[in-house]
């Protein structure tokens, strides 16, 4: 601890010496905590990694889960209503009777994810990639698919399913996946 800056006593000629001594020891002290603090940077909070897990049922609705990382996992039954998956990858997941709707998965990555009996109702899809992503009895009323890579039998397949305008982008669903 510093000794108080002013004092009673009156040392002539040594009181402005022992305030820029205390000045420069103040100082110092700043520049060594700044120093530590650039060592020893403070934690940041990592996105969620549950890669290659069963997590059958689980619930997830209105979850802030931007950049997690559910690759490989099974989330049959899965409840992400209302949650924010934007950038998360879902890389091989096979999502069976998920409810995803009202979800935003902006860039997310769906390649080679499973959708079957999938709720995607009036989810952004926008700027996601889904080239090899398997649809079967999907809802999507109201998705959003705008610049989502397809392949043309996924293409015809959600074609034969669109209707609505999504809520959030005001996008129609047949247009956003380019459908004739």
């Amino acid at each position: 601890m510093l000794p108080p800056l002013c004092s009673d006593r009156s040392n002539s000629g040594r009181g402005p010496r022992r305030l820029a001594g205390r000045v420069l020891a103040l100082l110092f002290a700043l520049a060594t905590a700044i120093g530590l603090v650039s060592i020893f940077p403070l934690p940041v909070e990592a996105a969620m990694d549950v890669a290659k897990q069963v997590l059958i049922g689980a619930d997830f609705h209105g979850q802030d889960l931007r950049g997690a990382t559910f690759n490989l996992t099974n989330l049959r039954d899965a409840t992400f209503a209302g949650s924010d998956l934007q950038g998360a990858s879902l890389f091989g997941a096979k999502l069976q009777d998920a409810d995803l709707s009202n979800t935003n998965l902006r860039e997310s990555t769906l390649d080679s994810a499973i959708f079957d009996g999938t709720n995607l109702s009036n989810a952004v899809l926008e700027d996601a990639f889904a080239f090899n992503t398997k649809f079967t009895n999907v809802i999507i009323e109201g998705a959003d698919f705008t610049n989502v890579p397809l392949r043309a039998d996924a293409l015809k397949t959600l074609c034969g399913l669109a209707s609505g305008t999504n809520p959030v982008t005001g996008r129609e669903t047949r247009a956003s996946l380019g459908c004739s």
